[in-house]
């Protein structure tokens, strides 16, 4: 099972335990959800009116704690962690997750330095064995390793919630994809109208110097046949070489003298 397909059924689990609490009680269900190893998407349990409905309330935290994750990084949450409840370790990890996400969104190449800074990670074997096992492992994103370059090169990373302002911006990149698909295929069909121009003229070109060719030889076959017929004519004629030839062969008479 692929990791969307997955987590499609995760998320109609928490959205249909969601729409049954109301409160505090949303409290746990927050921490669950935030905690789960194979979800990465929140906007869907954001959206059910009952986890809405904690806005402006003594619970709004637990709201927050939700877009954070739907939204946030790691960075975000310590610079609002004296409003913010604590997080368990698995919560922490999540948030990690998530940060490196979020930077793959604009960068397929994140250096060691800006991912140690970003996640809180002391040393380079620490920060590699959390994008192998945690990262890569859990199939939210691939990608190579180059200690040489001290860098994470990105083939690949889910993505998150979409935040307020990115849906357009996503819409316009979607938009200039399609414009430049359309306008690589006009010019395929192009090259490929030319390329089919090119071989019936190939073609028409190659049948007139074959029709030409087969003229030259029916002309040659001709002068030859005429020659050889001049050849038989000159030599079957009477008195011709031949005659002449056999003249020759004939002994000649002797003629006798005579006396007057």
């Amino acid at each position: 099972m692929d990791i969307e397909q997955k987590q499609e059924e995760i998320i109609d689990h928490f959205v249909k335990q969601a729409s049954s609490l109301e409160g505090s009680a949303l409290g746990s269900l927050v921490v669950e959800a935030t905690s789960h190893p194979s979800l990465f998407a929140f906007s869907e349990i954001l959206a059910v009116p009952n986890v809405l409905q904690l806005e402006g309330t003594e619970t709004s935290v637990h709201l927050d704690v939700l877009r954070l994750f739907s939204q946030g990084t790691w960075s975000d949450y310590k610079s609002d962690a004296s409003r913010l409840p604590q997080l368990v370790p698995d919560q922490v990890l999540k948030l990690k997750q998530l940060t490196v996400l979020t930077l793959a969104e604009t960068n397929k190449v994140l250096p060691y330095d800006q991912l140690m800074q970003e996640l809180d990670v002391i040393n380079v074997r620490e920060l590699e064995d959390f994008l192998i096992n945690e990262c890569m492992y859990a199939g939210i994103v691939r990608g190579k390793l180059d200690q040489l370059r001290k860098c994470f090169e990105v083939q690949f990373a889910a993505g998150r919630d979409p935040r307020p302002g990115q849906l357009g911006s996503m819409i316009h990149t979607l938009s200039n994809w399609l414009d430049t698909s359309n306008n690589l295929l006009i010019t395929i069909q192009e090259k490929m109208k030319w390329a089919d121009t090119m071989t019936e003229l190939a073609k028409e070109h190659k049948k007139e110097v074959e029709d030409r060719v087969e003229e030259v030889k029916k002309s040659s076959s001709h002068k030859a046949d005429i020659d050889f017929r001049g050849h038989e004519e000159i030599y079957s004629e009477p008195g011709g070489v031949m005659d002449y030839e056999e003249d020759r062969s004939r002994p000649k008479r002797r003629r006798h003298p005579i006396y007057r």
